[in-house]
């Protein structure tokens, strides 16, 4: 999909012909992506749509894949700042969705921990978003969806690995030598 104007801004990157015109096409579909996303919110389908916004829906869900675990543990793991898992874990204890309780090991130490009312949203909030995955993919094959899901968890991976590496300092500009 090389376009007459993409081919003719030369290449900066020093990439194979074409492919500009290609990763146009990649980041205007990332981005529609991302805007069709947050309208929707990939919130499910029926009463649960929308009901649980992202930042919950991904907190509960760390908690309930690896157990109880400190702030510190928990914003490490998703790659944020403490300060923010902090402000966004505290409406969801306000709601009995997580709650906070000692560190087995040390008793000083506190640690979240998704409560039993906390699971049992996860869970209708999960199987509402899963009807709808069913939905958008409706009439994809089992490869297709396989393969979909393969090529977006590499696709955030990289996104993580990215920005992790730009925390640690590395430069937003490509090196030319």
């Amino acid at each position: 999909m090389t376009t007459t104007a993409s081919a003719s801004r030369g290449n900066p990157t020093s990439e194979p012909p074409g492919v500009p015109g290609l990763l146009d096409a990649l980041q205007h579909q990332v981005a529609l992506f991302a805007r069709r996303a947050e309208q929707t919110r990939l919130g499910g389908v029926g009463q649960v749509r929308n009901s649980m916004d992202r930042a919950a829906y991904l907190l509960l869900n760390r908690l309930d894949l690896e157990g109880p675990m400190g702030v510190k543990a928990l914003a490490a793991g998703m790659g944020i700042d403490s300060s923010t898992v902090t402000r966004q874990v505290a409406p969801l204890v306000d709601t009995g969705l997580v709650k906070r309780t000692s560190h087995p090991e040390d008793g000083r130490a506190v640690v979240l921990q998704l409560s039993p009312r906390g699971l049992a949203r996860l869970e209708e909030v999960r199987d509402s978003r899963r009807e709808l995955m069913a939905q958008v993919t409706d009439g994809w094959t089992e490869s297709e969806r396989e393969s979909f899901c393969t090529l977006l968890t590499r696709f955030n991976n990289s996104l993580s690995a990215r920005a992790a590496g730009l925390a640690a300092g590395e430069s937003d500009t490509p090196q030319t030598s």
